[in-house]
């Protein structure tokens, strides 16, 4: 990109969204936040440093996102007694849509929300411009997989934390 284009609103705006993409990238180490449970109780994603860590971005009015739900189900009951967890991020706007979803596809991990839809701080914090979304994190706070569904989640869940 030439030194004009970088400076335009245009090439500024790419350049934001490369930092949050760098920022968010595998390999690097997850940007911490603190967001709001379905009760209002502040919840801390460096709580969970020590554990893997499944970060999922979703909403209720998603249906590719509901239609996952049922597979990460799968892989936490699988691996909940191996070191690992899940945690939600929804981008909902209405508390009771969010409860409902929640209770509908019987999501027994923590989950948070803003409920600012897709201006929902983490989910800008980490460069998400389409649900669902997720990323795996090593016990370490390290970013080590990105999109992961259905049988990819498995497999790599089954590679890092065994059958």
């Amino acid at each position: 990109m030439s030194l004009y284009a970088q400076q335009t609103n245009a090439g500024k705006r790419i350049a934001k969204k490369l930092a949050v993409l760098k920022r968010s990238a595998i390999g690097q180490p997850f940007i911490d936040f603190v967001q709001a449970d379905t009760s209002g109780h502040p919840i801390r994603l460096s709580g969970y440093k020590g554990k893997y860590v499944f970060l999922d971005f979703w909403a209720s009015w998603c249906a590719p996102c509901r239609a996952e739900n049922p597979n990460i189900l799968s892989a936490y009951n699988l691996y909940k007694n191996k070191n690992f967890t899940v945690l939600g991020v929804s981008l909902d706007e209405d508390l009771n849509k969010w409860k409902k979803a929640i209770r509908e596809d019987k999501m027994p991990w923590q989950q948070v929300s803003d409920l600012k839809g897709f201006k929902n701080s983490v989910a800008k914090t980490y460069g998400i411009s389409a649900i669902p979304c997720n990323f795996l994190i090593d016990p370490k706070g390290i970013i080590i997989a990105k999109d992961l569904r259905d049988v990819a989640l498995k497999n790599k869940l089954a590679e890092v934390l065994g059958k």
